[in-house]
């Protein structure tokens, strides 16, 4: 198909191997993968070829150069470990990149969206091959820039391959870079102006935050925060306790200036070491990779051949086929991580997690949302955080979905705060999205799905109960254990809140705090009402009021046998459009809501780093500062994008 050399439409870009005008005819853009501030992301078929198709979003004259700029990097790139570019449409007005299909995804994704445990054979082979990877990025004068696990892309057999290279540039070019125009203009806090500063937050070398150009050194320190978050399966500094080296930066309490200042003065990500199965060898190498003076850290040189000897010393093969150190990560419901067991029961398993590859028959009441293309489309990225608290158990589950099914617009999320034991919220983390699905495949629209998704989870574990107190025939007490729950469904941009209990859902719309639930508990009049009329009692006890001889404070929940009817596990749903208004949703579990209020909890995230995990951490742990003595658990969902260059003020 090709004709001769090939090359862009302004002459600047050529290749012998790689088409430069893909036709129409020839590509099929299929699902949105994931779309973001700089571009968007299909999977896509070119010439029968499954392939992904970047669309970078071009508004400016600037933006054109830099989709050149890249497109001359890629097209000169040859390496095993390095994302391969197979063609382009360098023509107007419609630019893309077109790449491989990495089976697994990128590596954050997997790592905390999956929850994949990488045993210690894979992750020495993925820290070689980027380490490889950058060694010959390096050699022809290249620095990265932006590495970090949401860079780099698994296959099948979880080899791993470096990509986007938007912020990549030569070193030649930087060194032309006066340091009088990196220096801020107007920000007196010593922030800068962000095409100056570029990379993300957690993997930006200290000195880059001091002002200093980027050099290969600080590829080095990016490369080292990532792999000791490989390791390790934690997102950087989301870890980290009070320490005297973070200074008066307290238990994750992060601003982007107070986590700049906390890093330029020394503080890092907790070290993978022998407590994660890794060697002391490479926790060395990290550390020296990660060292605040640039000239202290390794070339990748070095790198490679100290990973290669770690590798000798450990009898590992790095040329093996890693499948047997793997599993098809496809198949791994999201949240099943290890089982958690009650007795000899184990509740997860009871009602087993969706499986995300599964197809669905989304139905003529959900088509309505998910085939109008011309609504606003809100792009999301969620994290979680929970504690015990200072409780001596755990009893609080959670449960993320940004794809639902495989579909590209609707997401999924939910808290279960348990009572009277764990086995509900166990139960019911897994058994309301399945039967979500169960529903959706049966016709119901959205909101009544999810509304029956409640109740039939409640009558499936009530159920359930009973057979193993059956089986238990008298041997042990009888227990009435039960969970709230608040779950967030999103399909495009219709939005629907389902609450049973005291966990609370918050959306952030023009910097204001908006309540998307209603608190069922018994002091509030019109549930105690609720109740009452369904035969139930409720009486002040101690300090409030409360439903039943079990004394619950909640009026609706999952279970709870001894107290049905009138606990009703039947949630509220509300039902809202978003717009480019909103920013963020909150999802927690009442021992954040105890200590905090919806006003409150909006202004910390907006206050701290855009990453929804350390966002979720520092709500969490802002209310233990403040005396709560629940679990805890927190979801924050980003609605728009996170930009990865990133302003620090």
């Amino acid at each position: 198909m090709r004709m001769g050399r090939a090359t862009c439409f302004r002459g600047c870009c050529s290749s012998d191997l790689i088409p430069l005008a893909v036709p129409k005819s020839a590509l099929t853009l299929l699902s949105q993968i994931a779309t973001g501030a700089e571009s968007t992301v299909y999977q896509a078929k070119f010439n029968e070829d499954r392939l992904v198709a970047k669309k970078p979003r071009l508004s400016t004259s600037e933006d054109i150069d830099r989709y050149h700029k890249e497109l001359q990097l890629l097209s000169n790139l040859d390496h095993p470990n390095i994302i391969k570019l197979v063609a382009a449409n360098a023509h107007p007005p419609d630019y893309i990149f077109l790449f491989p299909f990495y089976e697994q995804g990128n590596l954050s994704h997997t790592l905390h969206i999956k929850e994949w445990s990488p045993p210690w054979e894979v992750i020495i082979k993925i820290c070689l091959q980027l380490a490889s990877a950058l060694c010959y990025l390096h050699t022809l004068g290249i620095i990265h820039r932006d590495v970090k696990p949401a860079n780099i892309f698994l296959d099948s057999e979880m080899n791993a391959y470096l990509g986007d290279f938007g912020l990549a540039t030569h070193q030649k070019d930087l060194h032309q870079t006066s340091l009088q125009n990196w220096r801020s203009t107007g920000k007196p806090t010593g922030g800068f102006h962000k095409r100056n500063m570029v990379g993300t937050l957690l993997y930006m070398a200290p000195e880059v935050l001091r002002k200093e150009v980027h050099t290969e050194k600080s590829d080095v320190y990016g490369f080292a925060i990532t792999i000791n978050e490989l390791a390790t399966g934690v997102v950087p500094y989301t870890d980290r306790k009070t320490e005297a080296q973070a200074h008066t930066v307290l238990e994750m309490s992060y601003t982007e200036q107070q986590l700049t200042s906390a890093i330029t003065s020394g503080l890092r990500p907790v070290l993978a070491s022998d407590e994660y199965g890794i060697p002391s060898h490479l926790s060395s190498l990290i550390e020296r990779c990660w060292n605040d003076d640039p000239s202290y850290r390794p070339s990748f040189v070095d790198i490679v051949e100290e990973l290669h000897g770690i590798c000798n010393d450990q009898s590992i093969s790095v040329g093996a086929n890693m499948k047997k150190f793997t599993h098809d990560l496809g198949t791994v419901p999201l949240n099943q991580s290890t089982d958690v067991k009650n007795g000899d029961v184990n509740w997860t398993r009871k009602s087993e997690a969706i499986e995300e590859d599964s197809p669905t028959n989304w139905g003529a009441n959900w088509s309505e949302f998910i085939d109008n293309k011309s609504v606003y489309m809100p792009t999301t990225t969620s994290g979680v955080f929970t504690t015990r608290g200072g409780r001596d158990t755990m009893e609080d589950t959670h449960f993320l979905y940004p794809h639902l099914r495989g579909a590209q617009n609707v997401s999924m999320f939910g808290i279960m705060d348990g009572h009277r034991g764990p086995e509900a919220a166990e139960y019911a983390a897994h058994a309301i999205p399945n039967h979500l699905i169960a529903r959706i495949d049966m016709g119901f629209s959205p909101s009544d799905a999810l509304a029956s998704a409640f109740i039939d989870t409640d009558s499936g574990f009530r159920h359930e109960l009973e057979l193993q107190r059956q089986n238990c025939k008298g041997q042990t007490k009888n227990r009435h254990p039960g969970c709230t729950a608040a779950v967030v469904l999103l399909v495009n941009n219709h939005l629907l809140v389902a609450n049973a209990g005291d966990c609370r859902t918050v959306l952030c719309r023009n910097g204001q705090a908006i309540s998307l639930s209603n608190d069922h508990i018994a002091s509030c009049t019109a549930e105690r009402e609720r109740v009452a009329r369904m035969g139930g009692q409720v009486k002040w006890q101690v300090d409030t009021w409360r439903v039943g001889a079990a004394a619950l404070q909640v009026t609706r929940s999952i279970g709870d046998d001894d107290l049905k009817p009138y606990v009703t596990a039947e949630p509220e749903v509300n039902e809202l459009k978003l717009d480019e208004n909103d920013e963020f949703l909150i999802i927690a579990s009442d021992g954040l809501w105890d200590k905090m209020s919806n006003e409150e909890a909006v202004s910390f995230v907006k206050d701290t780093v855009k990453e929804p995990t350390m966002s979720s951490k520092r709500l969490a742990t802002e209310a233990v500062e403040r005396g709560s003595l629940d679990n805890i658990t927190v979801i924050i969902i980003f609605l728009k994008p996170v930009s990865t260059v990133e302003r620090v003020f």
